[in-house]
C-alpha cells in the first residue's frame, strides 16, 4: 500500500509570515526603552549643563550694577522669597518704578519700555532651573537661614546671571546633611559676603538649634521628592 505523501508547501505554518517582523520590531522597541532608561537615569544623577554660562535675557539686566552697586535688597524684585516657594519675578511696573526716569531711552531697555507701553510680558529665561520631580521651597530655607549666596552665589558680582551652584542631588544633600555649615543668622541671610561653609561650626550648631531643624527630617526622600 503507498503512503501518500503532502507537499510540505501544504503544510501548515507553525509561525506567522510576519513573525519575523515582529520579533525584530519588538528588539527595536527594547534597545528603545533602554536607551530611554539609560538617559533618564544620567539625567537624575548627572549635574544639569550651563553651570557658570550667562544666561542670555530679553533684556541684559545686571545684579552687579542693581545688587552691588546700587544697594537694592534682593526682596525689592523678589518679593514673595520669604513667604513663597517661588521667589517670583518682578513686574514690569517694578522695573518702571526706577526706569520710566532713567535710562528710558537707553536701547538695552527697548524691550522693558515697549512691555510696559503694550502690556505684553517679557520671557525671562530660568537661571535655576529644577526638574519637575524636585520640590523646592525658598521661604523654608530663608526661614531656616540659608543665604541667597549659598545657591545663587554672589550675584552682586555678576553682570549677567549666571549658575554657579550644580543643583545635584548630592549637592543639595551635602547641605541637609551638615545644615551647621551652611545656616546664618536671619538678618544676614540677604547679605552679599564670601562666608566659606563651616567657617563657624559652633554658631551653626546654635543656629540649628534655634532654627528647629530636624537633622533626620533633612534627609527623607519626600522632603524633596513629593
Amino acid at each position: 500500500m503507498n503512503t501518500l505523501r503532502r507537499d510540505p508547501r501544504e503544510m501548515a505554518q507553525i509561525f506567522h509570515p510576519r513573525s519575523g517582523l515582529y520579533a525584530k520590531l519588538a528588539m527595536l522597541g527594547l534597545a528603545v526603552a533602554i536607551a530611554a532608561a539609560v538617559f533618564a537615569w544620567r539625567s537624575v544623577t548627572a549635574e544639569p549643563d550651563s553651570e557658570n554660562e550667562a544666561v542670555e535675557q530679553p533684556v541684559p539686566f545686571s545684579h552687579q550694577h542693581h545688587v552691588g552697586e546700587v544697594g537694592i535688597d534682593c526682596r525689592y524684585c523678589h518679593a514673595s522669597v520669604e513667604t513663597d516657594a517661588f521667589a517670583s519675578m518682578p513686574p514690569i511696573s517694578t522695573c518702571m518704578t526706577c526706569h520710566s526716569q532713567l535710562f528710558t531711552d537707553q536701547p538695552p531697555l527697548a524691550p522693558l519700555v515697549e512691555s510696559w507701553r503694550t502690556g505684553i510680558p517679557l520671557h525671562w529665561k530660568r537661571v535655576h532651573d529644577l526638574p519637575g520631580f524636585v520640590y523646592f521651597d525658598h521661604s523654608i530655607h530663608v526661614a531656616k537661614g540659608v543665604g541667597c549666596v549659598s545657591c545663587h552665589g554672589r550675584v552682586d558680582r555678576m553682570p549677567l546671571m549666571r549658575r554657579v551652584a550644580p543643583l545635584s542631588m548630592e549637592w543639595c544633600l551635602d547641605c541637609h546633611r551638615h545644615p551647621e555649615r551652611f545656616v546664618r543668622a536671619r538678618d544676614e541671610v540677604f547679605a552679599m559676603d564670601d562666608r566659606e561653609p563651616g567657617s563657624d561650626d559652633t554658631l551653626g550648631m546654635h543656629l540649628v538649634d534655634a532654627y528647629r531643624i530636624d537633622r533626620r527630617r533633612l534627609t527623607d526622600c519626600s522632603v524633596c521628592h513629593r
